[in-house]
Formats: C-alpha cells, sequence, structure tokens
C-alpha cells in the first residue's frame, strides 16, 4: 500500500511539473493552428456577388516598397518630392505654392520637401518625422515611396518604414562635412545601412547627393572617395557588393532622377559630369530594372497588419506578403483568432475586388472591432492559419555602445527581457 501511495504522489507531481519550453511553445503553435473549416465560413449574399463583380481587377505590374533611408538633411524628401513632381503627381501649382511658402519661411530650397511632409512642424524645422508615403509608376512597375525620417531621435519611426520595404535608397550628401557627420560613429548613414539589413531589405541603392553644390561641383574624386570610404561598411552589414549599385545625382536639381546630366536637351544639363556618361542609368532606369520580390499568389493568404482604425466601419492596413486576399472572403486574425469577412479593399485610394502579393492595402472588415486589431497582427487564410508561439528565442547582437556609459560589460552572461 505505501508503495501505491508513492506511485499515486509521484504522478501528481509529473502531471503537475511544467513542460520544457521548446515543449510548451510546440504544444501552443499546434493549439494555434487548428483551422477552421468551410462551414465557419461568413455568408456572402446574391448582392455582396453583385458588387464584388463590378469592382476593378489589381493592377499586373509589379508593385514595390522603397524606402529613402539616410543622415539627417541628406536630402531624402527633396528627392522624393522631386521623383512625384517628374513622375507628374503633384501639378506645377502646387509646387509654386510650396515656393511661395518656403520663401515666406527663409527657406526657398525646402519646397519640394513639402510634398512629402505634410505637417506644420516638419516643415517648420526641416525635420521628418512620421514615414510619408506616396505612389508613382512607371511604364512597367509600380511604386510606393516611403520617405523615413533621418534624425536619431525618430529612429523607431525609420524602422517601421524599413519594415515595410522591398528596396532601400540610401541618400549620402556629398557637400564636404556631410557626408563625414553621416558616416562617424553615431551618423545616421552608418545606423540606417544596418537597421534596413536586419530588417530583410537586401536590394540597395546608394545614391550620392547634392552632387551640384558648390562644395562638389560634380567632382568625380569626391564620389569616389565616398563610394570607397562606405562600400566596404556595406559589405560588413550583409550587402552584396556585386548588387550594390550607387549613383551621382542632384535631388533639388533633378540631374540624374528621371532625365540624365549629360543630356543637352536637359534644362539643368551640367558638362562637369561627362565622368558619368549617357549610357549609366537614371534613378527611374534604376528602378525600373529592379528585380521584383518573390512572393506566391497560390499561398496561404498572409496579410501583416500595420494599424487598424475606423472609419465608417474597422479597417486594417496592412501588406500582402503571400497569397491573394478577395472582397467577401473570410479570414482569421492572429494571434487573437478573430474571424472577420473582408467587405472592402482598397489600394491607393481606390476600391479593388482583390489584392496580390506585394500590396499595401486597407481592408474593411467585419466582425470585429477596432481594438482587436493591431499592429503586428497577421491576417490568415481559415485553413491556414500562421504558427503562434508562447516562447522563442532569440540572438541579440549589440553593435555599438556608448563610450560614457555601456550599458553593457564584460560579465553579462545574458539579457532578462520583461514585458
Amino acid at each position: 500500500k505505501e508503495e501505491e501511495k508513492k506511485e499515486e504522489k509521484e504522478s501528481k507531481k509529473e502531471e503537475k511539473s511544467p513542460a520544457p519550453a521548446g515543449e510548451a511553445a510546440a504544444v501552443t503553435t499546434n493549439a494555434a493552428r487548428d483551422d477552421f473549416d468551410e462551414a465557419d465560413d461568413f455568408s456572402v449574399s446574391k448582392k455582396d456577388q453583385e458588387k464584388a463583380a463590378t469592382l476593378k481587377q489589381p493592377d499586373p505590374r509589379p508593385h514595390l516598397n522603397i524606402v529613402f533611408i539616410g543622415h539627417v538633411d541628406a536630402g531624402k524628401s527633396t528627392t522624393c518630392g522631386n521623383i512625384l513632381y517628374l513622375s507628374g503627381h503633384v501639378d506645377a501649382r502646387t509646387i509654386e505654392k510650396y515656393e511661395r511658402e518656403a520663401k515666406d519661411k527663409n527657406r526657398d530650397s525646402w519646397f519640394l520637401a513639402y510634398i512629402m511632409d505634410t505637417n506644420e512642424e516638419e516643415r517648420a524645422k526641416g525635420k521628418t518625422v512620421e514615414v510619408g508615403r506616396a505612389h508613382f509608376a512607371t511604364e512597367t512597375k509600380r511604386f510606393t515611396i516611403l520617405d523615413a525620417p533621418g534624425h536619431k531621435s525618430f529612429v523607431p519611426n525609420m524602422i517601421s518604414g524599413a519594415a515595410q520595404a522591398d528596396v532601400a535608397v540610401l541618400i549620402v550628401s556629398a557637400r564636404k562635412g556631410e557626408f563625414e557627420a553621416g558616416f562617424e560613429k553615431g551618423g545616421q548613414t552608418r545606423e540606417h545601412a544596418m537597421l534596413a539589413k536586419t530588417l530583410g531589405v537586401s536590394q540597395l541603392i546608394v545614391a550620392i547627393n547634392k552632387m551640384d553644390d558648390p562644395t562638389c561641383e560634380w567632382s568625380k574624386e569626391r564620389y569616389d572617395q565616398i563610394e570607397k570610404g562606405i562600400s566596404p561598411y556595406l559589405k560588413q552589414c550583409g550587402y552584396n557588393p556585386k548588387e550594390t549599385i550607387f549613383i551621382p545625382i542632384a535631388g533639388l536639381s533633378g540631374q540624374n532622377i528621371k532625365e540624365h546630366a549629360m543630356d543637352p536637351s536637359f534644362k539643368n544639363h551640367d558638362p562637369k559630369s561627362s565622368w558619368y556618361p549617357r549610357d549609366k542609368p537614371t534613378l527611374f532606369e534604376l528602378f525600373d530594372s529592379l528585380k521584383p520580390v518573390e512572393r506566391k499568389a497560390d499561398a496561404p493568404l498572409r496579410v501583416t497588419i500595420l494599424d487598424g482604425f475606423k472609419d465608417q466601419g474597422v479597417v486594417a492596413m496592412g501588406k500582402v506578403e503571400s497569397g491573394m486576399v478577395n472582397v467577401n472572403q473570410t479570414a482569421v486574425i492572429m494571434p487573437n483568432r478573430s474571424k472577420v469577412k473582408i467587405v472592402g479593399i482598397t489600394i491607393e485610394e481606390e476600391e479593388y475586388a482583390a489584392g496580390k502579393p506585394g500590396e499595401n492595402v486597407e481592408l474593411r472588415v467585419q466582425g470585429v472591432e477596432e481594438e482587436q486589431v493591431s499592429k503586428g497582427f497577421v491576417l490568415c487564410d481559415p485553413r491556414s492559419l500562421c504558427p503562434v508561439v508562447s516562447e522563442f528565442r532569440a540572438q541579440v547582437v549589440v553593435t555599438e555602445l556608448l563610450e560614457h556609459r555601456p550599458l553593457l560589460t564584460a560579465g553579462y552572461a545574458c539579457l532578462h527581457c520583461w514585458r
């Protein structure tokens, strides 16, 4: 009898003892992946089907998100504004209005930046705070510009922009002293390049800007100095040197953006740029030559949610990473397993019947409240839910420490994180 009592006690202890972290995570994952079946789908009325049939189909041209990164005052917003102006997305009357506003503030060269920097705080200080977003297209591709802030105080906002990007354009100022300030220890040129690679951006264009500045005047020596100075660091970050493209530009005058600086018919033609011949590409030509990111339209639906808000119903803003999202489709928001019906799809302020992989979409959904749609959630196919875990193991790489106050010192064995 005593032996039986001991066995009972031991069995109870085994039942109460927690499973190892890996096993607990595996159990959570499996529980979260109990997929829904077709009986759980929302019903679709005949009226809904007729409305969906009238909506436009998605544009067949590939879509890419391009984030503009770099040190503060390198000319990111000005370059982005000029791209939109040269591609016909901003009319001459609006540009004239911005020129008057900039003159009134004694900041004549800022007028193109006003296209991207829309709030008064950004315009008054000349510093981008939030990630600006705009759209333009060429004959073969469609693009979303993400204008990331360069100031070190707004690095979290830069990270949110780079996390959405397929391609990064690193803007580096050629003006005397500005390249050095951005590239020395603590400069945002280094930090942004490293962060973009860490966030999964593998295609990089390095645009050496302000080549028309009086301190530079299209000097090939200055261009070569910057290229040689930054290339080893980019290789160290993990970028492939053979795939990293360098291009000299002047964001304010538009040289080598759409028109080539060596084109005699271009109003800002400059013979000093002859070392960059006409057979070399402009920025627009580089954009057209970019390889679209491989995404599978026939894979299970995955939409990473960037934000949720209320606008005549609940709207989930995100990016389609794989699969197709369709109007009247039933989906599940993970990790909360909230079942929703997609009642509307908006792409670049127009309604569509579907959204293909790579698209930035605003999905009008039924079945949830605003607080149930949060940044970081994933919209999934009900028959193939994404994995969900309670614990994960990560490697933390410390790239730089403050010299006067190193937060990690010799003797640290691990980091403990609480939420």
